[in-house]
């Protein structure tokens, strides 16, 4: 495979805006009376707000109107939207940088494929915006990861065919949907949680250009 562009995810790949997440949500459910923990916050890796929302509320037995759904997911946001405020350069992992710089010296793409609507946002207020060729996200797409809809729209934003594609993730539901787009997908994390990768790294920066180059 000749690779022409890379696709990460954003939450646990490039910057770590879960414990935000984590905490906005567990703020969520304790206010409706649902326990909720590490443990329960890994289940919405690469799940979108709805997704999530409704994931809390089966595990505290609510069936809420959409009405009310919207009010929650709104209050929710607000309060991550406040937790991130303060994210700035120093936030992006160690290793990204590099990355990117060595990826554009060899002509290669690079795209962004979020779980979150406020993707653009982050990665403004981390200083990358200006090194992505397409950013999809939330906002741009109906069905979210393991459905490989988003990583589909970043490889046509970028103009390149998946068999082409990377996909970078963290998540379980990421790394199907960068396999059922086509592309060939690399993992962030733990071999032994993460499956259907064709490589696992504990970070980014353990990432070497010539091991994407090789894929």
């Amino acid at each position: 495979m000749s690779c022409r562009a890379v696709i990460f995810d954003l939450d646990g790949v490039l910057t770590d805006t879960a414990i935000y997440h984590f905490y906005a949500w567990k703020a969520l459910a304790d206010e409706l009376g649902i326990a909720f923990d590490e443990h329960d916050n890994e289940q919405l890796k690469g799940v979108d707000r709805l997704g999530s929302l409704r994931w809390i509320l089966q595990k505290g037995g609510l069936t809420l109107s959409e009405a009310e759904e919207n009010r929650l997911m709104q209050q929710k946001n607000a309060h991550y939207l406040q937790l991130i405020d303060h994210i700035t350069p120093d936030n992006l992992y160690p290793g990204v940088q590099p990355l990117f710089t060595a990826l554009r010296q060899k002509g290669i793409k690079i795209g962004l494929a979020s779980a979150s609507k406020n993707a653009a946002f982050v990665v403004e207020r981390l200083g990358i915006a200006p090194q992505f060729d397409y950013v999809a996200d939330a906002n741009t797409v109906s069905n979210s990861k393991p459905d490989p809809e988003v990583f589909l729209l970043a490889a046509k934003g970028l103009g390149v065919a998946p068999p082409h594609c990377i996909g970078v993730e963290d998540a379980q539901a990421g790394i199907e949907a960068i396999n059922r787009a086509g592309m060939k997908a690399i993992a962030i994390g733990d071999a032994k949680v993460l499956s259907g990768a064709i490589r696992v790294y504990s970070s980014v920066k353990a990432i070497q250009l010539k091991d994407l180059l090789s894929v």
